[in-house]
């Protein structure tokens, strides 16, 4: 068991590296290529739409997709994903590949890696590691989404050392690399099987909690969609012409932080219980963010962004952990899937919407959006799903 979900842990801290420096490259990529912040939104819109839908149909055919295979083939797109960006120029081509591919614009995962390895963890661990396994799984996922815009900044060296104006295709045929290694990592993993009264099945007895909080998950999302790490570079390059190495140095430390605020949450969470962790941890960093588009110079809006990274990500791995412990062992592909994908449909909304408004002004009118959606958001989780404990959070209180 535990090598299994050390090998998952490993090829997410992988993709994780890959994400976080593509999300950087994005905007400095289309701008090489000539367009402007509006394409920028309209492409992660599309990238964030066709992970949705692609995560939509695993979670009605979960039941029926084995594990493993469902990893191998999501690695071997990602590696084609990374070889198309590097190849096409022209902006149609680039957004179909962005629609079916697993770029990720934003500093979570909204791949349909997503799902399969949550099934995975969740089949796996004990409900009283669960929590903890997730918050490895989110640090290792913000290490690596660290590094990897830490790697960004290198683009300018690179520069230096390849032809002109292939400094960001030689970064996504990095990409694919990964992607190969990912598919090598999950190759040996096992075929682990449920048990037969455990088989993945469609959402059944837990069918209205999942679509409630898929509900309120899509509201988070929405606003998170202003402000995906895509826009957000986007937003500091122009509101305070920042360089790709310094954002990438911000990313960095953000990263950074928001890894340790996994390793807090578990705690949080035993201490004060799942849903409370969520919402106040969750509530504050919203309120950074507003903070942050308020800022009159570049230290205060770097100061609010990075507080704010300390507690914005308490509400990641504590989530997951909450939707696998409140449904039947047999729901969870499913239940995976349909929290996931509201998620990625609303997120899939709200850049394009960003990249509109960076084009009119470089105010922080994003970051504004995000933080009051995700206020409204927290209030009504609290309110309605409060009295829902997980099994351990009983346990604990008998």
């Amino acid at each position: 068991m535990r090598a299994t979900i050390t090998r998952v842990l490993f090829g997410r801290g992988l993709r994780s590296v890959a994400d976080g420096f593509v999300a950087l490259l994005l905007p400095v990529h289309l701008g090489r290529l000539g367009y402007g912040a509006l394409d920028v939104g309209l492409l992660a819109t599309v990238t964030l739409l066709g992970s949705a839908l692609l995560t939509l149909t695993l979670g009605y055919a979960g039941h029926r997709i084995r594990l493993r295979q469902g990893l191998l083939g999501a690695a071997l797109l990602m590696t084609a994903t990374g070889l198309c960006f590097a190849g096409f120029d022209t902006f149609w081509p680039l957004l179909l590949v962005a629609f079916v591919g697993t770029v990720n614009p934003s500093s979570g995962d909204v791949s349909v890696f997503l799902p399969l390895e949550h099934t995975l963890i969740a089949q796996l661990a004990p409900d009283r590691e669960r929590t903890a396994i997730f918050a490895r799984y989110s640090l290792v996922g913000s290490v690596g989404t660290a590094l990897g815009a830490l790697a960004a900044g290198g683009l300018e060296w690179l520069d230096r050392l390849v032809p002109p104006g292939t400094a960001t295709q030689a970064m996504f045929l990095v990409y694919a690399a990964i992607g190969v290694a990912t598919w090598w990592l999950y190759s040996g993993l096992p075929d682990v099987r449920p048990p037969a009264e455990h088989r993945t099945v469609r959402l059944g007895p837990s069918r209205r909690r999942v679509y409630g909080l898929a509900a309120l998950f899509s509201v988070d999302s929405f606003g998170g969609g202003f402000v995906v790490n895509s826009m957000l570079a986007l937003w500091l390059f122009e509101r305070f012409g920042l360089s790709i190495a310094t954002t990438g140095t911000i990313f960095f430390a953000t990263g950074l932080c928001s890894a340790v605020s996994y390793l807090i949450a578990v705690p949080l969470s035993r201490r004060f219980g799942l849903i409370n962790t969520m919402v106040f941890t969750h509530m504050p960093s919203s309120v950074l963010l507003i903070l942050a588009a308020l800022a009159p110079d570049l230290s205060l809006a770097v100061g609010f962004l990075v507080v704010r990274s300390l507690l914005s990500q308490m509400d990641v791995p504590t989530r997951s952990s909450y939707v696998m412990a409140i449904v039947e062992p047999a729901e969870r592909p499913a239940a995976a899937s349909l929290t996931a994908v509201p998620r990625s449909l609303a997120a899939a909304m709200s850049p394009a919407l960003a990249g509109w408004m960076l084009g009119a002004t470089t105010f922080g009118w994003p970051l504004i959006c995000a933080g009051v959606l995700k206020i409204g958001y927290d209030l009504a989780l609290l309110r309605q799903f409060r009295a829902v404990r997980p099994p351990e959070e009983v346990a604990g209180g008998e």
